[in-house]
């Protein structure tokens, strides 16, 4: 009889659970989200029946963030997260940020989700993850800027091509297709009207 009893009291504590964005609202920085693991009911008949949660409206998404700066990228529907479940009522925090009292005496709820964007299944992991380098990519694998903690390099492979917006100032050497750019390149000698010669 405990036995059952602290299961049926444990049936009602949520801590964590995968999840599928349903929908993402980029002004609040929340998401819908279907959780990713079915619910069991009894039917007429106490045959168990496997259900879908209801929708989870109004998630805060949780994006790396420190120091006045945040990493973010783009969230779309079908996304795979990680839902986490506070052990106390967090709307009080939610609307105002700060140190806030509980709004409810709810604990470990369905209502005080949080969700963090990233964890992978096997239908949906990426593959070519680099096990040397540090990355910043596109799913495929096309696309990336990488730090290289041994070579001391960062390379950027963008097939649609790298805009910088502002000022740009290099300390080194500077080539392009082979050639030095930087403070050392010449031309060849011409005239005062001349086109300007490629760098030798």
């Amino acid at each position: 009889m405990l036995r059952v009893a602290i299961d049926g009291l444990l049936s009602q504590v949520w801590t964590s659970l995968p999840g599928y964005v349903v929908a993402y609202d980029a002004t609040t920085n929340t998401a819908t989200v279907q959780l990713g693991v079915q619910g069991q009911i009894s039917g007429p008949d106490q045959t168990p029946k496997s259900v879908n949660y209801p929708l989870l409206s109004g998630v805060p998404v949780i994006f790396p963030r420190g120091g006045g700066g945040t990493l973010t990228f783009p969230i779309a529907a079908g996304d795979e997260c990680w839902v986490s479940f506070a052990c106390r009522a967090i709307g009080g925090w939610k609307q105002s940020g700060g140190i806030q009292p509980p709004n409810d005496a709810r604990r470990h709820d369905l209502s005080d989700a949080v969700c963090h964007i990233g964890p992978m299944s096997q239908s949906k992991k990426i593959s070519a993850i680099s096990t040397s380098t540090v990355q910043l990519r596109s799913d495929d694998g096309l696309t990336y800027v990488e730090l290289d903690p041994v070579a001391k390099k960062v390379n950027i492979v963008a097939p649609g091509g790298f805009n910088v917006n502002g000022n740009t100032v290099f300390t080194g050497q500077v080539k392009a297709n082979g050639k030095r750019i930087d403070e050392s390149h010449t031309h060849t000698a011409q005239g005062a009207t001349a086109v300007t010669t490629p760098v030798n």
